[in-house]
């Protein structure tokens, strides 16, 4: 099986979580990281860098043998049960494992759309109200889900799962200091969702991926 996956040279969660299951699981890949004229052909045609497509004209895209896959949560869910990061055999920790997925899609399409248009003081003033009411809901809803689990510290089962990955890069997103008007000790009040950030960014292949990529 021949994989290519399309994504920017930066470690958002949305291609992270899928480069990272591969990676840990040991399942070589093309990882074809798009230039700015990549990104800007792609909107305007769907077309791919080395003659890769785009269905929907948006990115990750996950080419298998030759074949697309879009959609974060798609790809992240085939690459997954390719690791034995996304449960096989159990529905409801499989569910439990989309749920956290589709919160890390909501939180992010939030924070996008609400500053969208917006420029300078209006786009500052927006972000800093999604700091004050926003955000900190759902990071309540994040830590209390992660809590219910606290026997093992993961989000689902027993092990680390593509949720945990998902939420280590939207949290490491979020406290990174690149979102003008959120500040990095958003995640001050919440202890268990730090633990699981660290306990991620932790692992020894983990911190030798961030290194040789992002040079931290």
């Amino acid at each position: 099986m021949t994989l290519r996956l399309f994504y920017g040279d930066f470690p958002f969660w949305r291609a992270e979580t899928c480069r990272l299951a591969l990676h840990l699981g040991g399942i070589e890949f093309e990882d074809i990281r798009m230039k700015p004229e990549d990104w800007q052909r792609m909107k305007a045609t769907g077309e791919l860098p080395e003659g890769g497509y785009a269905p929907f004209w948006q990115v990750p895209v996950l080419e298998v043998d030759g074949k697309p896959i879009a959609q974060t949560a798609g790809i992240a869910r085939f690459c997954g049960k390719l690791t034995g990061l996304y449960p096989r055999d159990n529905d409801f920790l499989a569910a439990k494992v989309d749920e956290v997925l589709d919160a890390a899609t909501a939180i992010t399409n939030e924070i996008f759309y609400d500053s969208r248009g917006k420029e300078g003081d209006d786009k500052l003033r927006a972000r800093q109200a999604l700091t004050q009411d926003y955000l900190p809901k759902w990071l309540g809803f994040l830590e209390r889900v992660l809590n219910e689990n606290a026997e093992s510290g993961w989000f689902v089962g027993k092990s680390m799962s593509i949720a945990d990955l998902a939420m280590w890069r939207l949290l490491g997103w979020l406290t990174s200091g690149v979102l003008d008007g959120v500040p990095t000790n958003i995640l001050e009040n919440f202890t268990g969702l730090q633990q699981l950030h660290n306990r991620v960014d932790s692992l020894p292949k983990v911190g030798k991926w961030m290194e040789r990529h992002y040079g931290k």
